[in-house]
């Protein structure tokens, strides 16, 4: 007791204190509570049916909770780290996702035409969701260091060197949603560092002129760009270009303003939908939840990013502005898309909806990104 009362044991106290009453509880409680709502769709999407009595029906879920606790376990530590110290360890840790992602072209496995994942026994880790967090502290960090020298072209040049590595080695798998991610992140921080129009224009022919390229040189292949295409003529559509978004369409349309239960749901539980419990986890929200239930998770996400927005908008300097831009980037593309291609009007690019949808690494790492926001909040005033 007397340990307590000493001046260090005094000032220790009341720094946990002053991070409790720092921390958002908004935005934990919002990405937690999507979490929540996750486990639920996924054992929802992969319930066995009653011949399968063999199967073990939670065990997407215990898997997915386990991704779940160690994203809360990094997320608090990421938390509790002071942000500022994030351009320490932003270079080892983006040459280490480099690595990974070198690791994954030479000896990956591939799955559903990607090669995008390392297998360690039965646990398979994506390294380019990881590679996003160090991409965004990358930026971050190198943006703050030209925030009194103006951001002139050299700034602009060393960032896009930056980004270009692991864009080009994530294209390579081919990973077209991912990239497009890449694409947000890097696109969405340019803006927030006032990077000058004039630039911002030349960016975005040069951009335009290299997606001519990557199609001209059949970079992407023929049903990838059958899949990106679909949603803008649907009828004249290949039809196994088209089959998901139907059914996840008519799904969604099925459940109606309340949902259906599990045995009527005959959509998401019948296997109509692929991909029901990863990709298309949006057309188990509309089906089995209703309009009702999906309006929840919407609100949801509506707080996180309201939140995200709000540290953003209130943080000290320019680093933490801009790792929180970072953030909000990844969180609303993958948002958009998700739930875009499951009602048709997004491209289909292979994108999990984040919190929701099956996939350990995606949980880890969007939890990895709410800590980072946590951490510009309660370090705000320290």
């Amino acid at each position: 007791m007397s340990g307590l009362l000493t001046g260090r044991g005094l000032q220790a106290d009341i720094r946990l204190g002053q991070v409790v009453a720092r921390v958002d509880w908004w935005l934990i409680g919002a990405a937690l509570a999507l979490s929540v709502l996750g486990l639920f769709m996924i054992g929802a999407a992969t319930a066995p049916t009653p011949d399968q009595v063999d199967v073990d029906a939670l065990r997407l879920i215990k898997r997915q909770g386990i991704a779940l606790v160690l994203g809360l376990s990094l997320g608090t530590v990421l938390a509790l780290i002071d942000y500022r110290t994030y351009r320490a360890w932003a270079p080892p840790a983006f040459v280490a996702t480099l690595v990974l992602l070198l690791a994954v072209l030479l000896a990956g496995s591939t799955i559903n035409g990607a090669k995008a994942w390392i297998s360690l026994g039965p646990i398979q880790i994506q390294p380019a969701e990881f590679a996003k967090i160090t991409l965004i502290a990358m930026l971050a960090s190198h943006f703050h260091e030209y925030r009194e020298e103006g951001l002139g072209l050299q700034a602009l040049v060393e960032a896009l060197a930056i980004a270009i590595i692991p864009m080009l080695l994530i294209l390579a798998q081919p990973d077209l949603g991912t990239f497009l991610v890449f694409v947000a992140i890097v696109a969405g921080i340019l803006l927030v560092a006032r990077v000058r129009w004039q630039y911002m224009g030349a960016l975005t022919a040069m951009g335009v002129s290299a997606i001519w390229l990557v199609f001209s040189l059949n970079i992407i292949k023929k049903y990838q760009i059958a899949r990106l295409t679909a949603f803008l003529d649907p009828e004249h559509a290949p039809a196994d270009a088209i089959y998901n978004v139907k059914q996840a369409q008519i799904a969604v349309g099925n459940g109606g303003m309340f949902g259906k239960t599990l045995t009527h749901a005959t959509q998401t539980s019948s296997g109509f939908v692929p991909e029901n419990h990863t990709d298309f986890i949006f057309s188990v929200v509309g089906e089995q939840l209703g309009f009702f239930g999906a309006l929840v998770m919407l609100i949801l996400y509506g707080i996180v990013f309201w939140r995200c927005f709000t540290i953003a908008a209130n943080s000290r300097d320019t680093l933490g502005l801009l790792l929180c831009t970072g953030v909000i980037c990844v969180f609303l593309f993958h948002m958009l898309i998700a739930v875009g291609m499951t009602i048709g009007v997004m491209p289909v690019t292979g994108l999990p909806l984040l919190f929701v949808s099956y996939g350990g690494t995606a949980m880890m790492m969007a939890w990895m990104l709410i800590g980072i926001v946590e951490s510009v909040r309660i370090h705000r005033v320290v």
